[in-house]
Formats: C-alpha cells, sequence, structure tokens
C-alpha cells in the first residue's frame, strides 16, 4: 500500500515503521491518543503522543503518552501500577489521532474510577465481552498451571476428555431446559461454555473465529433475503 492510500485508510495499524507517516503537525508535535478496553469497548481516557510516545508505546506494549504539563514522556501507571498493557494501535483515515486497544491493570483513571469518564455502566455488550476475559483467564492457567487448578488439570489430560466434558455439559444444558428452572439452565449453560472455550483453546481456536463464523453465515442470509 502507498503512503497516499495508508494516508485515507480508517483503522490502519500503527507500527514502528510507521512513525514518520503520522501527521503530528497539526498538533504541534502532539496526537491526541483514544484509549478503548480491549474486554468490554470502554473509552478509558484520551492523552497526547508525541513520536517518541508512540514509539515507547509499540515497544514496551504499554501505553506511554507525552505529559504536557510535565513536560515528559509518561508511561500510565508509572506510580500507581494501573499500566495499560497494549495490544493494538491504529490511526484514524487523517492520520493524526490514533486509537490505542489495551487492556488495564486496574482503574484507568488516577481518581479510582474505571475510566476518566466515570464507572462503566454494563451492558449486555460488556457482559458478553467477559467471555473475551475467560478466554485469556483460561490461557494463562494452562500456561502457569496454578496447583489446584482445575482447567489447567482437565486441559493436561486431552482433547478427548475435553470434549467429553463438553458432551456431558451440554446434555445437563437440554436436561434442564425442559424440566428445571431457569437458575438451573443459566448454571450448566455457563458451565457449557467454560468447557468450549477449554476446547476451542485445545484445538488453537479463537473464540473470535466462531463469532466470524456466526457474522458470515449472518451476511449471506440477509444479502439472499428478497
Amino acid at each position: 500500500m502507498s503512503s497516499a492510500e495508508a494516508s485515507s485508510t480508517p483503522g490502519a495499524r500503527v507500527t514502528l515503521a510507521d512513525l514518520y507517516t503520522l501527521d503530528f503537525a497539526k498538533g504541534d508535535g502532539l496526537i491526541p491518543a483514544v484509549v478503548q478496553s480491549a474486554e468490554s469497548g470502554a473509552v478509558l481516557m484520551v492523552g497526547y503522543m508525541n513520536r517518541e510516545a508512540v514509539r515507547a508505546t509499540l515497544e514496551r506494549r504499554r501505553a506511554v503518552f507525552f505529559s504536557r504539563s510535565k513536560n515528559r514522556l509518561w508511561e500510565k501507571g508509572e506510580t500507581s501500577g494501573h499500566f495499560l498493557d497494549v495490544l493494538d494501535v491504529r490511526t484514524d483515515c487523517d492520520r493524526d489521532t490514533l486509537l490505542v486497544l489495551a487492556r488495564p491493570r486496574g482503574p484507568a483513571c488516577h481518581v479510582g474510577s474505571k475510566t476518566c469518564f466515570g464507572d462503566e455502566k454494563l451492558t449486555d455488550g460488556d457482559r458478553l465481552a467477559f467471555l473475551a476475559v475467560l478466554e485469556d483467564i483460561i490461557e494463562r492457567r494452562i500456561a502457569d498451571r496454578p496447583e489446584g487448578s482445575y482447567t489447567s488439570r482437565l486441559f493436561a489430560q486431552g482433547p478427548r476428555r475435553i470434549a467429553q466434558k463438553v458432551g456431558e455439559e451440554g446434555l445437563e444444558v437440554a436436561l434442564a431446559a425442559v424440566g428445571e428452572p431457569d437458575d438451573k439452565v443459566i448454571a450448566e449453560s455457563a458451565d457449557l461454555l467454560f468447557h468450549l472455550l477449554v476446547l476451542l483453546k485445545s484445538r488453537g481456536i479463537p473464540l473470535a473465529r466462531v463469532v466470524t463464523e456466526l457474522e458470515s453465515r449472518h451476511t449471506e442470509k440477509t444479502a439472499a433475503a428478497p
């Protein structure tokens, strides 16, 4: 892609090679950086970055800004420990604003709220985003193998045992659906979702690929509808 094409592509990923294609001139050497939770989608905060702050962010994989009051670079969490672990950095179509996707290690705001715009209100979308959080927790349990972890123990038993558990939990959901109260159906469904995530992890399949498949099916059906 040419630099002209990149400059008009919204959502383009920013790498170290792109540092000199960003437009810092409009803001006297600074560009705004909107930090969004990679888990809930909530806007956590807005800061400013100069070129060196962007470089440090990409290299450290933690959010680094330029403090206008201190006149220096500062890493979010350098005193509180509430770092912002950066997953991705993207630019807008004019390449003069950044979107930083991050996982916060604690409150994003210095006053203790989850975001600098107040504590986020959980929507159904936010709650569904917890599946991505749970996916990460499962991955850490498998990698760290903490003592007493059911997840790591199940994973160690292999795909056949995991698949058996998914089958058992699926049957329990079906039985609960025809003869148990809603609370029981919810509990059994939670067990099924958890074990399905472990199964997907055992196959190296991200949950996002399953969601993409659902989206694709919906798109195809919508396009085929009269």
